[in-house]
């Protein structure tokens, strides 16, 4: 069931902090499935642009393995940002204003199409279907944003 956008004018205002993740994987070509579940953080970088770490445990295979990413967003005067892979190489353009991001990148012969949605203040999700000669995958995240620690117990 789609769930109708909640609207985020400013992308790393809306990201800011950090969410934890639960991702489901599956590979139409294999039938493998599995998960990967973690935390993902966004928080400013050394220079202008803001960091997306995420760390967790991946279950792919039957196998279980620790695993993480780290990406770029670099700020666009319109409220979105630029996300690159942590290299700098361009991955694509994101800009949640309306609560939805339809988006797309060419990797070699694979096609990646995304799709954020912004849930709520406090869920965000996004789907991956990856197309080419020897994939056919669909990665689907819920992000949840942590709550913020409370005062230190007496």
């Amino acid at each position: 069931m789609d769930e109708a956008p909640h609207p985020a004018a400013e992308v790393l205002s809306y990201l800011a902090g950090e969410w934890t993740v639960h991702r489901e994987l599956r590979d139409g070509r294999t039938g493998h499935s599995g998960w990967f579940t973690g935390r993902a953080r966004f928080r400013p970088g050394t220079d202008s642009a803001w960091l997306h770490v995420e760390e967790g445990t991946l279950e792919w295979g039957g196998a279980r393995r620790e695993a993480g990413r780290t990406l770029r967003l670099v700020p666009c005067a319109h409220g979105g940002a630029e996300v690159t892979f942590a290299d700098g190489r361009h991955f694509h353009d994101l800009d949640l204003s309306s609560g939805r991001c339809t988006v797309s990148h060419q990797c070699g012969a694979d096609l990646y199409e995304g799709d954020y949605t912004v849930v709520s203040p406090d869920e965000w999700r996004l789907r991956w279907a990856v197309h080419g000669p020897a994939k056919d995958q669909l990665l689907a995240s819920v992000y949840r944003r942590s709550p913020a620690p409370g005062p230190p117990e007496s």
